[in-house]
C-alpha cells in the first residue's frame, strides 16, 4: 500500500499493513543546529527555512531521519490580507526591543535575541472606519489568491504516493491574527455587529477560495484547516459564540468538500481544545491535529471515548522526549501502540520539533514507528 492509500485506510477504521510514520516539520533553529553538528546539510536547512513543510529540504530532511511524510502537505491559496500590510518599525526602545506593525496590521513588541512569537500590544484595526478602508478591500476574492500551478501538478493523481490535503483557511484564527487575543475579545463587547461582520468576510473568503480549488480538478485526500484560537487552560474565544457564528461557515466549507469525495477533514489547533470539539464534529471537521500531550496530556482516548469513531486524530506524541533518551522514546512508543490500537489515529510529534530535541533521539523514534507491529 502506498503511504495515501495507508492514510486512507486507518482514518477510515479499514485494513492496513502498518501505520505511517508522520512528521509535522521542525523549528528553524532545531534544522540549523543539526546541519552545524552535520547531521544534515546547510543547504538543505536553509531550504527547509525557505520554503517550510514538504519542500525539498524537508524532503530531504524527513528521508534522513526515517519520515514517510508531512501531515502539513497541503496546498492553498491567499485566505488573509491580499496584499498584506509593509512591516512598520514605530518605535525603538532603549533596551534594543522595537515596536513594529506587522503584516496582518498587529502592533507587536520584538524583543532582541527572542525567537519566539513577538508579545502582541495593539492593533491597527481600531474601528469600523479603519475596517471598512483598510481590511476590507485587502479580504475580497480574486483568481490573483490562487495558485494555479501549484493545482495543475494535482489533476492526475494516479501515481502519487503520499496524501495531499487542501488547505480550507482560517475561520477564526486569522482574525485573531489582525486583532490580537486582547482586542479580539473587546470587540465582541464593543462593537458585536462588527465582530460579526469579520467573521462572515473573511469565512466566505475562504468558501470562495476553496470552491475555486475544487472547480480546478485537482484532486486531494483531506481538507485541512488551521485555529490556533486555544491556550493552555482553554479556548481563546467563547464557545457557544463560535457554535452560533463560526459552525455554520464550517459546515458550508465541509459540505463543499464532501461533493467532491473528501470526507476527512481535519483542523490544526493547539491548545486545550476540549470546548471546540463538539462544533467542529457537528459541522463536518472529524479530525485533531496536533493533539498536544507534552503539556496536559491530551489524548485521542477520552475524546474517542466520549465521541465514539466519529472522531479521529493525528499526533499525540510528545515530542519533548526527543531532548531525552531512547528508554523514554520506547516507552513512548509503547503508549502510542494502545492508541493505535484503537483504530482512526496515526501519531505524530505533537508539534514542530524544538531545537532541544537530538537528532539520533528522532531517527530512534522513526525507526522504531517503522517497525511497529500492532
Amino acid at each position: 500500500m502506498t503511504f495515501r492509500e495507508t492514510t486512507h485506510a486507518v482514518l477510515h477504521y479499514q485494513p492496513y499493513d502498518k501505520i505511517p510514520v508522520v512528521s509535522f516539520g521542525y523549528w528553524a533553529e532545531t534544522v540549523q543546529k543539526w546541519a552545524a553538528q552535520g547531521h544534515i546539510t546547510q543547504e538543505e536547512a536553509d531550504d527547509y527555512c525557505r520554503n517550510g513543510d514538504n519542500g525539498a529540504g524537508d524532503r530531504a530532511i524527513m528521508k534522513k531521519l526515517g519520515f514517510d511524510f508531512n501531515w502539513n502537505s497541503c496546498v492553498g491559496a491567499s485566505v488573509d490580507l491580499f496584499p498584506h500590510f509593509a512591516r512598520q518599525t514605530l518605535e525603538v526602545r532603549p533596551d534594543g526591543g522595537r515596536v513594529e506593525r506587522d503584516e496582518n496590521g498587529l502592533i507587536v513588541l520584538v524583543k532582541p535575541g527572542v525567537v519566539s512569537i513577538p508579545a502582541e500590544i495593539g492593533t491597527h484595526l481600531t474601528d469600523r472606519k479603519v475596517w471598512e478602508e483598510e481590511y476590507l478591500p485587502k479580504l475580497q476574492f480574486s483568481m490573483e489568491r490562487i495558485n494555479q500551478a501549484a493545482l495543475a501538478a494535482l489533476r492526475d493523481d494516479a501515481d502519487r504516493e503520499i496524501p495531499i490535503g487542501i488547505h480550507c483557511g482560517s475561520l477564526m484564527g486569522t482574525m485573531r491574527n489582525l486583532l490580537g487575543v486582547e482586542q479580539l475579545s473587546y470587540l465582541m463587547a464593543d462593537d458585536f455587529d462588527l465582530y460579526v461582520e469579520i467573521i462572515d468576510t473573511m469565512d466566505g473568503l475562504c468558501y470562495q477560495c476553496v470552491k475555486a480549488m475544487l472547480e480546478s480538478g485537482a484532486k486531494f485526500d483531506y481538507g485541512h484547516f488551521w485555529e490556533d484560537i486555544c491556550f493552555k487552560n482553554g479556548p481563546l474565544v467563547i464557545p457557544s459564540v463560535f457554535e452560533e457564528y463560526v459552525g455554520p461557515h464550517y459546515k458550508k466549507i465541509t459540505s463543499l468538500l464532501n461533493q467532491y469525495g473528501i470526507d476527512i477533514v481535519s483542523v490544526d489547533c493547539d491548545g486545550w481544545i476540549d470546548h471546540l470539539i463538539p462544533t467542529w464534529l457537528e459541522n463536518g471537521v472529524n479530525t485533531m491535529f496536533p493533539i498536544e500531550v507534552g503539556t496536559w496530556n491530551a489524548s485521542i482516548a477520552p475524546w474517542r471515548e466520549k465521541y465514539g469513531r466519529q472522531i479521529r486524530g493525528v499526533g499525540g506524541m510528545n515530542k519533548t522526549l526527543f531532548a531525552r533518551d531512547y528508554k523514554a522514546i520506547d516507552a513512548e512508543v509503547e503508549r502510542l501502540r494502545g492508541l493505535i490500537g484503537l483504530g482512526g489515529y496515526i501519531p505524530c510529534p505533537d508539534h514542530r520539533i524544538a531545537p532541544d530535541a537530538k537528532f539520533e533521539n528522532v531517527q530512534y523514534y522513526c525507526d522504531k514507528m517503522q517497525n511497529l507491529r500492532l
